[in-house]
C-alpha cells in the first residue's frame, strides 16, 4: 500500500504545481516546451560526450578487456531474437544483479511463458548475470541514453514490462518507453538525500523522468518520500529485495570447504573493499599475532592484481583463492580473487567487515553476512545502505566503527569475546528473517502493471 506520507508529499507537490483554471493550457504548454528543451539539451550533451565514453571504455579495458566486447549493444544494436513476450530487467552492475536474483526466480515461476531479458552497464554485472541465471535469462548491455539508441533497443526486445533496479532512471529511456506504451517500474528503489538533491538540480528533466514511471517499489519510507517528492506518481514501500537473497546450498558447502582450508586460526574477512581501504586495513592490523588470518576480497575484480601487489610490498605472505590450495601456516593474507563466492567467504569467516564504508563511498551490502549469521563491522560512510545499516546496528547484529583504528579495537574485542559474537550472529539471522518478504510485494506491484496476465 502506498504510504500516507508519500501520498501526502506528492499531493503537496501536485497542488503547488497546479495553476489556476484560466492559466492551465498556457502553463502546460510552457512546461511541455521546457521539458522538450531540457531533454534536447541533455541528448545533445550526451552525443558530444559519446567519444569520451568510448575512450573511457578503452581505458577501462586495459585492466578488463571485456569492456570492449559487445560495443554495438551500447548503441542499440541488439542481436537478440525472441519469439515470446518479454519482461526486461535492468541491473547496472554486480550488486543490482544479485538483488534481482529472488525477483527473477519469482517472475519466472509466475509467468513461465515470458522470457526475461536483463541489461547491464558493466562486464562484471553481465558476468554475474550469466553466472546466476545461465541460459534462463537473456542478457545485453543497456544502450547509451540517446533517443535513437534506446528506440532501437526497445524495437528489438519489445518488452511488455520494464523493471529498473534501485536508482537507474534515464530520461530518454523512460520517455521512449512512455511513447511505446511500455510500463516501467523502478523497484528495490533507494534515494539518498545526496541523490535527491542531485535529481532536484536537473528539474524539469528529472521530474519528467520520474513522472514517466508506472510505479515505484521503494525500500524504505524515507526512500518513498524522496522519490515521490521528485514527481513519481505511484510509490509503494515494498522493502529491500536483498533480504530475500538466501545463500544456496552450494555456497554453504563451499564455505565449509574454505573454512577447512583456513584451519583453526581466527579469520577476519574484509569484503567488497574499495581502492584506498585495503591500505587502511593493513595498517590497522599491523602487529597483530599470526593466529589472525586476514581474508581480503576486493569489490572489483580488475583490482585483484593491484591488491596482491600492495600486500607483497608490505612483505606479508599471501595466498590467492585462485591457487585453490589449503592456507599455509605462514600465510597472513588470503586474497579472494574469484567471482560469485562472496556468500561462501562470509560463511567461512569469524567476523566480517563490509567495505566501501571506511572512505566516503557509501558502503556495500551488509545483508549477506547477516544472512549467514556473521558479526558485521561497518565504517562511518553508509549512505547507500543507510536504513539497513542503522537498523542492523540497532538490532545488535552489526557494529559501526569510526575509522581504521576503531576497526582494529573493535575486532580485537570481538576476537576475545565469543559470547558477543554468538549474540550478534543470532541477531543477524533474526534481523534478516524479520525483514524478508520484499520479493512477494514487488511481484504483486509488477503484476498490477501486467494486468494479472498469465
Amino acid at each position: 500500500m502506498r504510504t500516507d506520507t508519500a501520498r501526502a508529499c506528492f499531493a503537496k507537490l501536485r497542488d503547488r504545481a497546479s495553476p489556476s483554471p484560466l492559466s492551465t493550457a498556457p502553463a502546460i504548454g510552457r512546461a511541455s516546451r521546457a521539458v522538450s528543451l531540457a531533454r534536447a539539451l541533455y541528448s545533445a550533451a550526451l552525443l558530444l560526450l559519446t567519444p569520451l565514453a568510448l575512450l573511457r571504455l578503452a581505458w577501462r579495458a586495459r585492466r578488463q578487456p571485456a569492456y570492449l566486447a559487445h560495443i554495438g549493444e551500447r548503441f542499440g544494436r541488439c542481436r537478440l531474437r525472441i519469439d515470446a513476450p518479454v519482461i526486461w530487467i535492468h541491473a547496472v552492475s554486480v550488486g543490482e544483479t544479485h538483488a534481482a536474483q529472488p525477483l527473477v526466480r519469482a517472475l519466472r515461476e509466475a509467468w513461465p511463458e515470458h522470457r526475461i531479458v536483463m541489461t547491464h552497464m558493466t562486464p562484471t554485472g553481465r558476468a554475474t548475470g550469466e553466472q546466476l541465471f545461465g541460459e534462463n535469462v537473456l542478457r545485453a548491455y543497456l544502450p547509451y541514453d540517446l533517443p535513437w539508441c534506446v528506440s532501437a533497443f526497445l524495437r528489438c526486445v519489445r518488452p511488455r514490462l520494464g523493471v529498473l533496479m534501485e536508482t537507474e532512471v534515464w530520461p530518454n529511456l523512460i520517455a521512449q518507453c512512455v511513447r511505446a506504451k511500455i510500463p516501467v517500474a523502478l523497484v528495490n528503489a533507494r534515494m539518498s538525500q545526496r541523490s535527491a538533491r542531485g535529481y532536484a538540480r536537473l528539474d524539469p528533466l528529472a521530474r519528467e523522468a520520474m513522472a514517466g514511471l508506472a510505479a515505484v517499489g521503494a525500500q524504505t519510507q524515507d526512500d518513498a518520500e524522496r522519490i515521490a517528492a521528485l514527481g513519481a506518481p505511484r510509490v509503494e514501500i515494498t522493502g529491500n529485495l536483498k533480504f530475500d537473497r538466501a545463500p544456496a546450498a552450494a555456497d554453504l558447502a563451499l564455505g565449509q570447504t574454505l573454512r577447512a582450508r583456513f584451519g583453526t586460526r581466527f579469520v577476519f574477512l574484509a569484503a567488497s573493499t574499495r581502492e584506498g581501504e585495503e591500505e587502511l586495513i593493513l595498517d590497522a592490523l599491523e602487529g597483530i599475532d599470526e593466529d589472525l588470518l586476514l581474508a581480503l576480497v576486493p569489490r572489483h575484480p580488475q583490482r585483484f592484481d593491484a591488491v596482491a601487489a600492495l600486500v607483497a610490498r608490505r612483505g606479508l605472505p599471501c595466498q590467492r583463492r585462485s591457487e585453490d590450495q589449503p592456507v599455509r601456516a605462514q600465510t597472513r593474507v588470503w586474497l579472494g580473487d574469484s567471482m560469485g563466492e562472496l556468500f561462501a567467504c562470509y560463511a567461512a569467516c569469524d567476523v566480517a567487515f563490509v567495505g566501501g564504508s571506511l572512505l566516503p563511498l557509501g558502503g556495500q551490502n551488509l545483508l549477506e553476512p547477516l544472512a549467514v549469521g556473521k558479526p558485521v563491522l561497518i565504517g562511518p560512510h553508509t549512505f547507500n545502505f543507510a536504513e539497513a545499516t542503522r537498523s542492523a546496528v540497532q538490532a545488535g547484529a552489526a557494529l559501526r566503527v569510526d575509522d581504521a583504528a576503531g576497526l582494529r579495537e573493535t575486532l580485537l574485542l570481538l576476537r576475545h569475546d565469543p559470547q558477543r559474537r554468538a549474540h550478534m550472529s543470532e541477531a543477524g539471522r533474526a534481523f534478516t528473517r524479520q525483514h524478508a518478504g520484499a520479493t512477494a510485494r514487488t511481484q504483486a506491484l509488477l503484476a498490477s502493471l501486467l494486468g494479472g496476465m498469465r
